[in-house]
């Protein structure tokens, strides 16, 4: 009994970790495995297996219009959010001005209020202004709710660098324009990078805020909400993992890249 309590209190970080892991992957291990299901009209239920759904996953009514959606307000929103928000963290995170904690309160607001208070809220706004829901109001809500996040991600990148770096690019004649370009960007690329990474995951998964403001435009979310009652095609289940790969590829690729300019500095 002594021999495995100190084996158990050796290794219970592991232990959580491996549960925790378990937790989290067991959903997408399904999805992963359903997407080859060779369902009839509802993916619940192994009928047996099949590659059609991936040799044509756009085989279902509607389905890729509204993965183009998702695609489409996604990048939009994130240019969007990540310039205004990345000049709101520069603005915060190296001058002080009147009114400076003020503005770090409102920057907060959105990422703290409900998200079915904030669809509800923007929705009102847009009809009192006479704007029809729809594509635009989409894009204009996640662009307004991501800008908090990309805010707090570059903030927390800038608040990190090394003054010092700039005063020596300095001493060295550079002007402004020059230190920015070849000093300060580079180093906070990494945490613009990841905050519009971030603010894409964002609006692409959202539908609270999207099913308030979206009239007629479908989203990737919203037309698996509609259609999980009466039977989701596993080619959703194909799109949900072809995204999740392409997530993880690309933080590889960055870790991959982080590492090796390590390794070369």
């Amino acid at each position: 009994m002594n021999k495995f309590s100190r084996w158990f209190s050796k290794n219970l970080i592991r232990i959580y970790a491996v549960v925790g892991f378990t937790y989290l992957f067991i959903p997408i291990v399904y999805t992963f495995v359903f997407s080859f299901n060779n369902y009839v009209k509802s993916n619940l239920v192994w009928r047996g297996f099949t590659f059609n759904n991936w040799k044509n996953p756009c085989g279902v009514l509607d389905i890729c219009p509204a993965l183009g959606n998702s695609i489409k307000i996604g990048l939009i929103a994130t240019t969007g959010a990540t310039i205004l928000g990345t000049l709101i963290a520069f603005a915060l995170g190296r001058y002080a001005f009147k009114g400076r904690g003020i503005v770090n309160t409102l920057i907060f607001l959105p990422m703290a209020t409900p998200e079915l208070v904030l669809g509800a809220s923007l929705l009102t706004m847009f009809l009192n202004f006479g704007f029809n829901p729809g594509f635009w109001t989409i894009v204009i809500a996640h662009i307004m709710f991501c800008i908090s996040f990309v805010v707090v991600t570059v903030k927390a990148r800038i608040a990190s660098l090394d003054p010092r770096l700039e005063q020596a690019a300095m001493d060295l004649y550079a002007n402004e324009g020059e230190t920015f370009r070849r000093i300060t960007l580079p180093l906070v690329a990494p945490g613009i990078a990841g905050a519009a990474l971030l603010a894409f995951s964002l609006s692409f998964d959202d539908f609270i805020i999207t099913n308030f403001n979206s009239g007629t435009t479908i989203t990737f979310p919203l037309y698996v909400y509609t259609h999980a009652e009466r039977g989701l095609p596993a080619q959703a289940n194909v799109i949900g993992v072809s995204m999740f790969m392409l997530a993880l590829i690309i933080v590889l690729a960055g870790q991959f890249v982080g590492r090796k300019r390590k390794t070369t500095a």
